[in-house]
């Protein structure tokens, strides 16, 4: 039976010592036996959103090749949650929004898919003790549903604040998706409410296997963020089958290929949808 890992980091504005962690953790999760690695919204960047848009790089750019190189050396599907992606908005000082992009490496270090975030977490939380923040300020929001093969099966794309559009998800699962991958960064105050239960709704009701790598704690982007954390994965009946707590580091699952469809079978929802 496959195993299947989630990494839960710190990010920050050091972009070296995030690429440092993450790759310890991959390394970590595959020699422990995971074909699939996933990793949180914000990869190798979390931090003040002017110089993310400055340091940006396209899909093919030298952060993401080392990445990529990991994959293809370790012999895993990685699943780079988010980075920050170099977009065409160009001002007199140069890029002034980027895209906020997944990227899916396959076992032999080729890119296997591109998601760009569909929804922008445009908000103000601050009268009842949140953030207020404006996403769209800095990123250009994606316009496409991808799904792509992973060694653990056909596996939909999302990003963090696209978790409260369940609309996305059932697009993911009618183009073939057994699985939803959830990179977040959310907020410590949406979080604790909301983080698992959206996760475990999403599961349930597509009948599908949920991948949610996660930031967690304080980040260095001027004290706007503090992150929930709690990286999971969640099976196909909506039961968390592996979870981090506080901190960095990484949890692991067996990913059981008949699962979702063993659960379709019994309750066939799909087919009793009336539009």
């Amino acid at each position: 039976m496959p195993l299947a890992a989630v990494i839960q980091l710190n990010g920050s504005s050091d972009i070296d010592r995030n690429l440092a962690t993450t790759e310890r953790f991959v390394r970590q999760a595959a020699a422990a036996g995971a074909c699939f690695v996933a990793t949180p919204e914000a990869t190798t960047y979390l931090g003040p959103h002017r110089e993310k848009v400055q340091l940006a790089q396209p899909v093919d750019g030298p952060m993401h090749q080392r990445l990529a190189a990991l994959a293809g050396e370790l012999g895993i599907s990685l699943l780079v949650g988010s980075v920050a992606e170099r977009g065409p908005d160009e001002g007199p000082d140069g890029p002034t929004r980027s895209y906020n992009t997944s990227l899916l490496f396959g076992p032999d270090g080729e890119q296997v898919a591109t998601y760009r975030k569909l929804h922008l977490f445009d908000v103000d939380l601050e009268s009842s003790g949140g953030v207020s923040f404006l996403e769209s300020e800095r990123t250009i929001a994606g316009d496409d549903v991808v799904v792509a093969d992973t060694l653990i099966g056909r596996m939909g794309l999302s990003i963090c604040y696209d978790l409260r559009f369940p609309e996305l998800y059932r697009a993911l699962v009618d183009n073939g998706a057994t699985s939803l991958a959830v990179p977040s960064a959310f907020t410590l105050m949406t979080g604790k409410d909301h983080w698992e239960v959206l996760l475990r709704a999403r599961a349930i009701e597509n009948q599908a296997w949920v991948f949610a790598p996660a930031q967690w704690g304080p980040h260095d982007d001027r004290g706007l963020r503090r992150s929930y954390g709690h990286a999971c994965i969640i099976d196909p009946w909506g039961k968390v089958v592996a979870a981090c707590g506080d901190g960095e580091g990484w949890c692991i699952a067996n990913v059981d290929p008949d699962r979702v469809g063993t659960v379709r079978r019994q309750m066939p929802v799909q087919s009793h949808r009336r539009l």
